[in-house]
């Protein structure tokens, strides 16, 4: 009888939920009894059970959980819903790497993947007239950025339609790069801009490890197949080897920024263009003044300049592109991926946390902490 009893609770229990709200419950798998009960079987409100329970026959419960979330679909934020034209906004903010962003509140999307995946959606709406980047970025690393130029510039030869990159608080490295691809870059007059260099985040912890009586027994063939090791000093000719990557990389960003910023004007106080490359951060006001951006405003600034770019009428709706599980209320939504809570240890220990960053990287050095979402 009482094992009986036992069961009739659990039935009960999982018909009801929770009395405030309901939740859903995971199960998969067979309750042993004589219990038979077929239909459908709905409790609401209080139940109250008194007194003993006879139950007879098998209970078999079964629940399937779709964890997938939907495919991105256009969401309005701005005018009517009804109308045949529409500018999409597309956000890319936090760290660009080709990975899914892990931690607390994110939603574990591959942020490369997600920028192909809204390219791909756009292409294929006939409805969307013009196109804004809403860019709230440090950068990235070196080979996910260049994907995302490349998946950048073949939807601008497929589509053909404007594109207006919105600098928000930081277009920076790989971010401010992609901006560079846009028809239009637009930068408030408080955005960090410029970032233009690289950076690949290497430690030498021999000592520190030494200090615990660890050391490293590297099994190896290939005198430099573990070059930038934490465990052992970097040698002269690995340092040549990996500083000749970095130039690369580095002349390929500036051979990219020269080509689509002709008017380029050398900063205030410096007598080159040149002096751009340095790495340097400056305002949005001050990227103005040396045509590293081609205005000074904010995101409705660019919605409308996309507008008049993409010759609409004045009726046009701004949509972005969100799954079921996202919200979008507004432009300025952003996707929980880019949540800045990083890791539950309340300090850090930038030679260990920056040096989880993956590889080379157009990024403006950021707070290290930032970077233990990677995991």
């Amino acid at each position: 009888m009482i094992r009986r009893t036992l069961l009739a609770v659990i039935v009960c229990v999982t018909a009801c939920g929770c009395r405030t709200k309901p939740f859903p419950v995971s199960m998969r798998g067979e309750v042993d009894g004589d219990m038979n009960m077929t239909g459908n079987m709905n409790v609401t409100g209080e139940t109250m059970v008194k007194g003993d329970v006879a139950m007879t026959g098998d209970l078999r419960t079964s629940f399937t959980v779709d964890n997938t979330a939907s495919r991105l679909a256009c969401v309005v934020v701005r005018g009517n819903p009804a109308v045949t034209s529409r500018i999409a906004v597309i956000d890319i903010d936090g760290l660009l790497v080709q990975q899914n962003i892990g931690g607390i509140g994110s939603m574990g999307e591959n942020p490369v993947a997600l920028f192909r995946e809204k390219l791909d959606v756009v292409v294929a709406d006939t409805s969307i007239v013009a196109v804004v980047l809403r860019i709230d970025s440090p950068g990235g690393g070196v080979a996910a950025v260049d994907q995302m130029c490349h998946d950048l510039d073949r939807f601008k030869a497929t589509k053909r339609i404007p594109i207006v990159a919105s600098l928000m608080g930081t277009g920076t490295g790989g971010a401010y790069l992609l901006a560079t691809h846009a028809d239009h870059v637009v930068a408030q007059p408080t955005s960090i801009v410029g970032g233009i260099g690289v950076i690949l985040n290497l430690y030498n912890m021999e000592d520190a490890m030494g200090q615990y009586n660890i050391a490293a027994i590297p099994i190896k063939a290939g005198e430099q197949i573990d070059a930038g090791s934490p465990v052992r000093a970097m040698n002269a000719s690995e340092r040549e080897s990996l500083q000749r990557i970095a130039n690369s990389f580095h002349s390929r960003f500036t051979d990219q920024v020269h080509a689509s910023r002709p008017t380029l004007r050398a900063p205030s106080g410096d007598a080159s263009v040149e002096s751009w490359f340095d790495g340097r951060v400056v305002t949005g006001q001050d990227a103005f003044a040396g045509s590293l951006v081609d205005a000074v405003g904010y995101l409705d600034d660019a919605i409308d300049q996309a507008k008049v770019m993409s010759a609409s009428a004045s009726d046009v709706a701004v949509v972005m592109l969100r799954r079921d599980n996202d919200r979008a209320y507004s432009p300025l939504d952003i996707t929980p991926n880019t949540s800045t809570i990083g890791s539950i240890i309340p300090f850090s220990l930038p030679g260990l946390e920056r040096s989880k960053l993956p590889t080379f990287l157009y990024l403006w050095q950021l707070e290290p902490t930032a970077t233990s979402k990677l995991n």
